[in-house]
């Protein structure tokens, strides 16, 4: 299995990843993009910006890195990378699909991504993905999943994905939604010819949002590698949005919001890699300081307090607007 590569990682931030999602595309709904990313938005930007965000994580020790099809150019970008940085072999490369792109590079598209888990989708998006990743493309995943997904029920989708990890790709599915934990361990049922066709799991989970670490826990001791994206909120637990408890624990342990947040995730049990959406360098530098911070049950504590009700977050998150 890929991640079995990170195993022999001993820096600080070897569980820590790198997601593109922010990066890859003009519009996302992270709060903040304003100031982020400025005006200049061309393709041009944002590969030069992306490639100084891969080797600025590579040198500090990430070695995961996620894309998806639906994630604007983040596939082309980091295939991009990766052939002009012949020498790095020894990272993990996850990409999902599920989502078509669809915002043809705005900010203001009607819809900026169309969810379709159908087996003529992966397909073509699985094509699609090899054109630009070829062999360097460890790990595919169904991108969001929820308890309703046909990808749960669908055999035909199910052997095509088996065949894919007989072939040495590693299968693995993402979630969504205030039901994940319904999702995850409705994934965790999946086999084929009597095995289980899911490795891997990428789910939300947060400071706010909390729901599916029992789900996520039995992933793990199933033998699923858990990554964890959004532990950022989409930029609520970051300056200037952060709740106030964050701000003080943040400002007891002399580090940014959000690397007490992403260090909250870290310390749970099950976690195998946690994505930085960093879009900038120094957003990049803070959030791997989670690597490094130690806090005690006291001010952990104070942190529970900030979980919210699952369909209370879900419905927030449905409101943050593209920009």
């Amino acid at each position: 299995m890929p991640f079995s590569r990170l195993a022999t990682v001993t820096t600080p931030t070897a569980h820590l990843g790198l997601g593109l999602a922010a990066v890859g595309r003009p519009g996302y709904i992270n709060l903040g993009r304003e100031e982020d990313l400025g005006e200049n938005r061309s393709v041009e930007a944002l590969r030069t910006r992306t490639h100084d965000l891969l080797d600025a994580a590579y040198a500090q020790g990430v070695r995961y890195f996620d894309v998806a099809r639906s994630y604007g150019r983040s596939e082309e970008f980091l295939a991009d990378w990766l052939k002009s940085r012949p020498d790095v072999t020894d990272v993990v490369i996850g990409s999902k699909w599920g989502y078509t792109y669809t915002a043809d590079w705005t900010t203001d598209a009607e819809k900026h991504e169309v969810k379709d888990h159908s087996v003529r989708t992966y397909d073509r998006q699985r094509a699609e993905t090899a054109e630009l990743l070829g062999d360097r493309l460890d790990l595919y995943q169904i991108h969001s999943v929820t308890p309703d997904s046909p990808a749960l029920t669908d055999k035909e989708l199910h052997a095509r994905l088996a065949e894919a990890a007989s072939a040495g790709l590693t299968v693995g599915f993402s979630t969504s939604g205030p039901a994940q934990a319904d999702a995850i361990r409705a994934a965790l049922a999946v086999t084929v010819d009597g095995e289980p066709l899911f490795r891997t799991v990428q789910s939300t989970y947060n400071a706010l949002e909390t729901s599916a670490g029992s789900a996520l826990d039995e992933a793990h001791d199933a033998g699923l590698t858990v990554i964890v994206k959004e532990g950022m909120a989409n930029g609520r637990l970051a300056a200037p949005h952060a709740p106030d408890v964050l701000r003080a624990v943040a400002e007891e342990t002399g580090l940014g919001c959000d690397a007490v947040a992403l260090a909250v995730v870290l310390r749970q049990p099950w976690a195998g890699v946690v994505l930085s959406g960093a879009a900038t360098l120094n957003q990049l530098a803070s959030n791997l300081h989670a690597a490094v911070v130690d806090l005690d049950e006291e001010q952990l504590s104070r942190l529970a307090a900030l979980v919210e009700d699952p369909h209370a977050y879900w419905e927030r998150r449905g409101s943050l607007p593209w920009h």
